[in-house]
């Protein structure tokens, strides 16, 4: 037997071992290998030569494992998967993710826990290369933004138009936003029929359609036309035109508390759906690492929120029994 390196099998020997003790043939086996049946038999032999023992017994027509082979093929498959295993590790160390990650976030997303949430299980997950920039964008630059790559991710309000995919990440419900002299601000709750004929504030034209479809309740369930006020392009315009008495809008229950404003009152609307926040990005960017890895934080925060949801329903439930 040889001494040193060379009694060491190499892998591609025990892969071939392992083909030829399942198929059993060394012409079949080495067709599937894509080599010879002389080159097959040559490696077979040093295999044997560098672990000391014989593997096959041959015959014209037939080969079969010894004793030895039937025992050390279980040890040769843990042995190529091991290895699998460790140029899988190396080659994932080698994508590690790194470089810049740019997160747009749209009006008060940048403040709401479900972000903080994400940002926090990107951070956990671990990955010290990569870098993350945020920056604000207004509601109608959000799927611009993405499509012309000034951002790689955006913490935004669906809905989001064609091309663009989202992970869902919490939901509650909208209120509407009235000037301090709107005949409804004084009321604990409305009715949405009530708002029929009060002017909405308007978006500009690259506002995707749908959103503003959504956001501003158009149409309305009865068929009513929506009257559009000024045009806003972010939240402190639409809150100094509700202010002024020229428009109202319809926004997420947490502007009661984000945006406070002399002039502004919030009514909750008790038959208007509610809304989501998500994480958003670019469909044919999906599979790029620094989105891969915000898109599994995404994830993981989502996962997090509900089992959180489920516990305190849980015992709320106990409670209340």
């Amino acid at each position: 037997m040889a001494a040193g390196n060379e009694a060491e099998p190499s892998i591609h020997q025990l892969r071939l071992f392992i083909v030829l003790g399942e198929m059993r043939h060394f012409g079949r086996a080495a067709a599937s290998l894509f080599i010879t049946q002389s080159a097959l038999s040559q490696q077979i032999r040093g295999l044997e030569k560098r672990l000391g023992v014989r593997l096959f017994e041959r015959t014209n027509r037939m080969v079969d494992l010894t004793d030895a082979g039937r025992t050390l093929l279980p040890a040769a498959r843990a042995a190529v998967d091991a290895m699998v295993q460790v140029r899988r590790t190396a080659e994932s160390q080698v994508r590690r993710v790194s470089g810049r990650l740019v997160v747009g976030t749209v009006g008060a997303e940048a403040a709401m826990p479900h972000t903080h949430a994400v940002l926090r299980a990107l951070q956990e997950a671990g990955h010290p290369l990569l870098t993350v920039h945020m920056v604000t964008l207004d509601a109608y630059r959000f799927a611009a933004a993405l499509r012309d790559k000034e951002v790689d991710v955006v913490f935004v309000r669906p809905p989001v138009p064609a091309g663009i995919e989202q992970q869902h990440l919490a939901t509650e419900p909208r209120v509407a936003c009235l000037p301090a002299g709107h005949p409804l601000a004084g009321t604990a709750d409305a009715a949405l029929a009530q708002f029929a004929g009060h002017p909405v504030v308007d978006w500009p034209g690259q506002v995707p359609r749908a959103w503003k479809e959504f956001w501003s309740v158009d149409p309305r369930p009865d068929g009513s036309p929506v009257r559009y006020g000024p045009v806003v392009t972010d939240m402190e315009t639409l809150l100094h035109t509700v202010a002024r008495g020229e428009a109202m809008s319809f926004l997420p229950a947490a502007a009661r508390d984000l945006f406070p404003r002399p002039g502004v009152r919030y009514v909750d609307v008790r038959d208007l759906p509610p809304s989501t926040s998500a994480l958003a990005w670019l469909a044919e960017r999906r599979d790029e690492p620094a989105i891969t890895a915000v898109r599994r934080a995404a994830r993981t925060a989502a996962r997090t929120a509900a089992r959180t949801a489920a516990r305190s329903g849980g015992l709320q439930e106990a409670g209340g029994r």
